[in-house]
């Protein structure tokens, strides 16, 4: 049993350049759900405690990592599973993107909160909803607008930290340059913060928009981390081990 750890888009498409290989999906998430319909997954956060009890119960022979590159505790927590139980373990990255106009990296959320702190003007958020309630620590009297997800876990922390409902943009990604500008066009924003979750992620689209418009964008930068960046070469990789284990 291979057990993939789902977080990005490539989960799905890694599955179907899998072929017959018994295989099990993870995702956090029951908005992530639509997106793995008639695929073999399911939804639940899981500590390493939960890890190892799967892997040992689902006789996990190597665990495939495709957790967003921001997801640091799951990969951490994942790689002490599979060595704690002598399992095998490929991690999957999204290239990084290259920087393109007016860019300031963040090293991680606590350096983009004092850096917040000391900003006016208005910024507008694509890092998704998960840390709202420390955004709004240091919001004081700028405007903070959030695009999230169309999901209701999403909207219930929006309303449960009392954002405003013009401050709220609830749409699914990734989105072209040309709907990131009408969007930075409708808001008027001094700064767009970001992750950088790579082509897929639609990072590049967000800073062409940004340097076409004048935005400052503030990315928060990913910590150092080593995995396969082809996910041709990880479906072949997965593969050849797969083979080994029959033998």
């Amino acid at each position: 049993m291979i057990w993939i750890i789902g977080g990005t888009s490539e989960a799905r498409e890694l599955v179907e350049k899998l072929g017959d290989v018994d295989y099990l999906i993870t995702l956090a998430t029951e908005s992530g759900g639509q997106f793995f319909q008639g695929l073999n997954y399911r939804i639940g956060r899981l500590d390493s405690q939960a890890m190892e009890a799967l892997c040992t119960k689902e006789g996990v022979s190597l665990i495939v990592d495709l957790s967003h590159p921001y997801a640091r505790i799951v990969s951490e927590e994942a790689r002490q599973v599979a060595q704690k139980l002598g399992l095998d373990y490929l991690r999957y990255l999204r290239e990084p993107t290259k920087a393109l106009g007016d860019v300031i990296y963040l090293a991680s959320y606590e350096e983009a909160y004092k850096f917040l702190e000391g900003i006016e003007g208005t910024v507008f958020f694509t890092t998704g909803s998960k840390n709202i309630g420390d955004f709004e620590k240091v919001r004081g009297k700028k405007r903070f607008i959030y695009r999230i997800l169309p999901a209701l876990e999403s909207l219930e922390i929006c309303i449960r930290e009392s954002i405003a409902m013009e401050d709220i943009v609830a749409m699914l990604g990734p989105f072209s340059t040309e709907l990131n500008l009408a969007l930075f066009k409708e808001f008027s924003p001094d700064y767009c913060l970001m992750k950088d979750s790579g082509k897929r992620g639609g990072t590049q689209e967000k800073l062409e928009a940004c340097s076409q418009l004048g935005i400052t964008a503030l990315i928060i930068d990913r910590y150092e981390e080593k995995g396969l960046t082809d996910l041709d070469s990880l479906a072949e990789e997965i593969k050849k081990r797969s083979i080994k284990w029959k033998e």
